[in-house]
């Protein structure tokens, strides 16, 4: 990794609060700005595509088409940004999927029915977010000093909810008004905005440069070997990625919108967002009050959580009980991400963050992008919801297994265990 160009601030220098830590807040709101990008654009696109074909399994394509690229460089990524100037990478990807955003409007305009564009443009879009996964969970600790980290951690989780609370919203709205174009058109002004707002972001608190491994694969592969080692990480991604993987019923929401709940694009919004002020809330709890004692079995809990309100979500021909169900999946989620996110950041060397980061990401892309494939296939086969009751089901026994499967996650009670 490339040393910063601001030396690491001295131990005993005072701790300014944290929203006056400087660059911080300039990189929360490059940050949202990006975020909402994306909510924006991730709706849209699910719409936009699902409208055109009416085939659940059009739907599957969208996230396998994003998760093949990202899976097959993220863990060169993590060697990149524990290499190179973490910041600059950063920008780079969020230039390429702002590009992204513009190849997306240009198909808009011409009114283009083939879907194989869509998708080509979401598999450059899934090869930058394989480099900016890694690059901000690894740029946050040279940022704000460690002793801050975890109420970073939560407070900059909980910001982001503010665009995936609006974004979808937003996103339904624009798509109803004017269609795609206007829609990326706005996603191409914050990505734009993420640019700006990341220049002034000065990098204090890296670590000096280590000596890295001598070859390409044990440099790849490090990350991997070290979590291998490290129980309670390796509890925490994979519990994750088997719930979500399983459980999400994030790409099934289209159809529920349009066939179950008998809402617009509009309601289809509403649900997305449904997800994120569950999240926001829970966010800000955990930032003002955090989670002092029995980390371990609270992240099973919350879990556990995920998966039942997932599976009353799936029995609901209600809008306003589904709205309530994606509500409390949300809160739980981010009890979860926290947990998990905390441990990583307090237990991993700072010149291994960024190939730890990747194989999260790896393990978060697996949940999220072989999840939606997962729902949107299953769908397919045997409906919209026999798909979300068996996701729902399959949660809930991941969490048992798990709990059998790592005690010593299970017997986490501080975080500074996981050192």
């Amino acid at each position: 990794m490339t040393t910063a160009t601001n030396a690491p601030a001295s131990a005993n220098e005072p701790l300014l609060p944290l929203h006056r830590q400087s660059g911080f807040l300039s990189f929360l709101l490059s940050r949202l700005a990006a975020v909402f990008a994306m909510q924006i654009q991730a709706i849209v696109v699910a719409w936009q595509v699902y409208d055109i074909t009416r085939d659940p399994m059009a739907l599957a394509y969208v996230g396998l088409a994003q998760f093949l690229p990202m899976v097959l460089l993220l863990l060169p990524a993590g060697d990149v940004v524990d290499r190179f100037s973490r910041k600059r990478i950063l920008q780079f990807s969020w230039g390429v999927q702002g590009l992204c955003s513009a190849l997306l409007l240009t198909l808009s305009l011409n009114e283009s029915h083939n879907v194989t564009g869509f998708y080509a443009v979401l598999a450059l879009f899934g090869a930058a977010r394989a480099f900016t996964g890694p690059a901000l969970q690894s740029l946050l600790p040279n940022i704000v000093p460690r002793a801050q980290l975890a109420s970073a951690i939560a407070l900059n989780s909980s910001i982001m909810k503010i665009a995936v609370i609006a974004g979808p919203l937003l996103g339904g709205i624009l798509y109803g008004i004017g269609s795609g174009s206007l829609a990326y058109s706005v996603c191409l002004g914050c990505f734009t905005i993420a640019l700006v707002l990341l220049l002034p972001v000065p990098i204090r608190y890296a670590e000096a440069a280590k000596t890295l491994e001598s070859t390409a694969v044990k440099r790849f592969t490090a990350g991997i070997r070290y979590i291998r080692y490290q129980p309670i990480i390796l509890g925490a991604i994979s519990l994750d990625l088997f719930a979500v993987l399983l459980g999400g019923v994030v790409a099934l929401l289209p159809i529920y919108a349009q066939e179950v709940l008998h809402v617009g694009p509009e309601g289809l919004g509403a649900l997305r967002s449904a997800i994120a002020v569950g999240a926001l809330l829970m966010g800000l709890y955990l930032g003002m009050r955090g989670i002092k004692r029995r980390a371990g079995w609270v992240m099973f809990v919350a879990v556990a959580v995920f998966g039942v309100a997932n599976l009353v979500f799936a029995f609901s021909t209600i809008f306003w009980v589904s709205l309530i169900a994606m509500f409390v999946a949300g809160a739980a989620d981010m009890i979860s991400v926290y947990v998990r996110m905390t441990l990583i950041q307090l237990a991993t060397p700072d010149e291994m963050r960024g190939r730890v980061n990747a194989v999260n990401m790896l393990f978060i892309g697996s949940s999220n992008e072989l999840g939606e494939f997962r729902a949107g296939s299953m769908a397919a086969w045997f409906g919209a919801v026999p798909a979300a009751i068996i996701g729902g089901v399959g949660t809930l026994a991941v969490v048992g297994a798990w709990i059998r499967l790592f005690p010593t996650l299970r017997r986490v009670d501080r975080f500074d265990d996981a050192r």
